[in-house]
């Protein structure tokens, strides 16, 4: 990476830890902090106050995206991380779970994933690509590390408003870190590998395979807020364990969890076994849900429980968007990644929603993991049926801006090289996107055909 492109990477990947800090330091803590607000009791209003963020998000994140390739990456991310911050500080002053739900839906509406993914493929050649989004990618995960450890001390000292005024804070320093920080690209354009095109969008809905990722996405993030809507009140009344001290349990399990994660997923990749490793998971977090829901008669439970879920849930996270990568078109992976994000924002309404209804209507956990056992039953039929995904990865060529050539017939020659599964062309974009095996495929007859042809200069390689 130029220094350029690395200053964008990281600024970028330091934007979405803080916004995403915001959003994870609630989880552990949320339910039993909202419940001590006038009508806390009503836990069907706690769940919609939880999720809320979630719906918003959904309804905006792709419009968003959109909204950004006419109006400019950096102002729609300054309007987002506005609402966020209003959002943050309406949650801080709310004095009922009514007002709560208000605040955490304007939470939601600053919808800026989709815009900063552009920001950050504009600043970034095709080469670097990948590695920036990876830079994301585990700024997200150790955000969500660090949350489900720090956040429980954290509520104990300043309260859940104080958290929503230290997310507040955040917010704001990140808007000054895009200003400061992250450059202005040169050139806006956009780019298929990022972003989600109206054109390709009834054929990622249609595609079957797909529609598979997006179910599953839907139930573990489903499965994921439901249990978030009850596990700090399990561990405080059946536990036992103040809510200060929950950190106790969470942070042994997410290292046991982490720990176990990481060779699974090399074993799929380098195996070509994903698919094994993928159901293994979804049978492991089936088997967390019952557990829960039928035999969890003390702490030492919860933990072992608490354990298998992470397990699964951390596998399920860092295969489901290799799959993703592997199944969506060439010229549709950024669509297809947005209906997938889309879907995993929904999940997170639906899944705190249901869960606060059914705690609120039968006074106990079990048909809420009884629920999300049934989701996850669901998706493991789901996943039997999916296609074996081939070992690919993909390539993408910077074609010269003035080359005017036949993109089809580019593509076609391409496509016929050794080990290269799909191969387009998108003249708009100036890029040639290939989808190649992973080992074996012939690089250096794909970089001289294209070079003689269209006078590409450097390939890149995730």
């Amino acid at each position: 990476m130029n220094p350029i492109e690395l200053r964008a990477s990281l600024g970028l990947a330091g934007l979405y830890a803080l916004r995403m800090l915001g959003m994870f330091l609630i989880l552990p803590v949320f339910a039993v902090y909202a419940g001590k607000l006038p009508g806390g009791d009503n836990h069907t209003m706690v769940g919609l106050a939880f999720g809320a963020y979630g719906l918003t998000q959904a309804l905006l994140q792709l419009p968003f995206g959109m909204w950004s390739d006419r109006v400019g990456r950096k102002k729609v991310i300054y309007i987002g991380l506005a609402l966020f911050a209003v959002g943050s500080v309406m949650c801080a002053m709310a004095d009922h779970v009514a007002w709560l739900i208000v605040g955490r839906a304007v939470q939601g509406a600053g919808a800026i994933s989709a815009a900063v993914t552009a920001l950050l493929a504009d600043l970034t050649r095709e080469e670097n690509r990948t590695k920036a989004m990876a830079m994301i990618g585990g700024s997200i995960a150790s955000t969500f590390a660090i949350s489900l450890v720090a956040a429980p001390a954290l509520a104990a000292w300043v309260g859940l408003p104080g958290i929503f005024l230290l997310t507040a804070l955040l917010t704001i320093a990140a808007m000054i870190g895009v200003r400061q920080i992250i450059p202005d690209p040169v050139i806006s354009r956009f780019h298929s590998d990022a972003e989600i095109s109206a054109t390709r969008l009834p054929a990622v809905l249609r595609h079957p395979q797909l529609l598979r990722m997006n179910y599953g996405v839907f139930a573990l993030h489903a499965a994921q807020m439901a249990m978030f809507t009850v596990m700090p009140l399990l561990l405080t009344q059946l536990g036992g364990i103040s809510l200060e001290h929950h950190w106790w349990v969470y942070l042994p399990v997410v290292l046991i969890s982490f720990v176990l994660m990481v060779p699974a997923v090399i074993y799929g990749e380098k195996k070509q076994h994903l698919k094994e490793v993928f159901i293994f998971a979804i049978s492991l977090m089936l088997l967390a849900q019952l557990g829960m829901a039928l035999y969890m008669p003390n702490l030492a439970m919860i933990v072992v429980w608490l354990s298998v879920y992470f397990i699964a849930f951390n596998i399920l996270e860092a295969t489901q968007p290799s799959l993703i990568s592997k199944i969506a078109p060439s010229d549709a992976k950024g669509t297809a990644m947005g209906v997938y994000n889309t879907c995993q924002s929904l999940s997170m309404f639906l899944g705190s929603a249901l869960a606060g209804w059914l705690y609120q209507q039968q006074g106990s956990v079990s048909a809420i993991f009884l629920l999300c056992a049934a989701l996850m039953v669901v998706w493991l039929f789901f996943a039997a049926g999916m296609q074996p995904p081939l070992p690919v990865k993909t390539q993408m060529f910077h074609i010269g801006d003035n080359w005017e050539g036949n993109a089809q017939a580019l593509s076609v020659k391409l496509a016929a090289i050794d080990g290269v599964k799909e191969a387009v062309v998108l003249i708009d974009e100036r890029v040639a996107l290939l989808k190649v095996l992973q080992t074996g495929w012939n690089e250096a007859a794909a970089r001289q055909l294209i070079e003689e042809t269209a006078g590409l200069t450097t390939p890149s390689a995730p």
